[in-house]
């Protein structure tokens, strides 16, 4: 893992209680903002068709951001190209990319909720290969030349271009997996970089899929991509004030979503246990967020962790100060950690 971690944040546009998805978006923007005057690497935005996300359309969020930043890289999380045209994301995010002068970035998933199937006429039981066929196309599609494909879930193309060309001839572009070694491999497969969805259990449990990851990548002859994390969290000034003003926005979402899926209510000794050391939370004070993110991003040898510091209900004047803890509090402490640990003798 290279010293220059890159650190970023990433939200779904989450509803807070009270308030209207059109202010929620416009929430998101100004985060997005606050988090380039703050010098955050990254801010990403997830993309669903719910009622408890604003966002259904984050490249145009984005491109509202690209407006008024300079600095910071722009994308999603995830794209849910199962139930997407590739070519049309792909001239969206060249879009983008020509809005923010380069800082467009894409992480292609197949998403955590299924709303964008019937939605958009497409059938479950189509699951695996639309995503296998459309991910295939899009990949053809990066090259930025003459496209020849054909596949089952589409019309074919034949010598055909798509446009607007990138100025730098192509889009940065990762996949996102929730832990299935199959999605891995097909992510190394097609040399796209990784990024990893720890939303429960323990981090350090992902390591086999980091070093799958890598392997794999050899075994097809590509050149070495980067590994990402996303995983959500909260920063407070302490602790105990993280975990508390945390929790029951958290609890709301997870009850609402597990009501969806027949999960147990969540308790808060639960909470705590996740919010721990070895949990998949990063709640805490700026120290504690740091430590936990250094000893994730050297387990994995990430390039890139990324905080979903939106929660459910979690209000916005919260989220700003998240952001902002994060961007002057546990980043330099995370960038000093690791320039010790180079400098530390093996």
């Amino acid at each position: 893992m290279a010293r220059e971690l890159a650190l970023g944040l990433d939200t779904f546009g989450d509803v807070t209680a009270g308030r209207h998805p059109a202010q929620v978006i416009r929430d998101v923007v100004e985060e997005g903002v606050l988090a380039d005057s703050l010098g955050v690497d990254f801010f990403g935005v997830g993309e669903h068709h719910r009622p408890d996300f604003a966002v259904s359309a984050p490249e145009v969020v984005l491109a509202a951001i690209a407006a008024r930043t300079s600095r910071i890289h722009l994308g999603t999380a995830v794209t849910v190209l199962s139930s997407d045209d590739p070519v049309r994301v792909f001239e969206r995010f060249a879009t983008l990319d020509a809005v923010s002068q380069g800082r467009a970035e894409i992480i292609l998933g197949r998403g955590s909720f299924i709303e964008s199937f019937p939605l958009f006429g497409y059938d479950l039981a189509d699951y695996e290969i639309l995503f296998e066929e459309k991910l295939d196309l899009f990949v053809h599609l990066l090259s930025e030349e003459p496209v020849t494909w054909s596949g089952q879930t589409r019309a074919a193309l034949t010598g055909q271009r798509v446009f607007p060309p990138t100025e730098a001839g192509r889009i940065m572009t990762w996949v996102g997996v929730g832990g299935s070694p199959q999605s891995v491999v097909r992510a190394a497969r097609h040399g796209l970089a990784l990024t990893l969805a720890i939303i429960g259990g323990e981090p350090l449990r992902f390591a086999p899929y980091a070093d799958l990851f890598r392997r794999a990548l050899a075994g097809f002859g590509h050149a070495a991509q980067p590994i990402a994390a996303h995983s959500p969290g909260y920063v407070a000034d302490t602790d105990e004030q993280a975990r508390d003003e945390f929790w029951p926005h958290y609890a709301t979402m997870h009850a609402r979503i597990g009501r969806e899926r027949g999960w147990p209510p969540l308790t808060r000794a639960q909470f705590d246990v996740t919010a721990g050391p070895d949990g998949a939370l990063f709640v805490g004070s700026p120290a504690t967020v740091a430590t936990k993110i250094v000893t994730v991003a050297r387990g994995l040898g990430l390039s890139r962790f990324d905080l979903k510091y939106s929660a459910g209900t979690l209000p916005h004047d919260l989220c700003r100060r998240a952001i902002e803890l994060y961007a002057t509090k546990v980043t330099p402490l995370v960038r000093d950690q690791l320039v010790k640990d180079e400098r530390a003798p093996s």
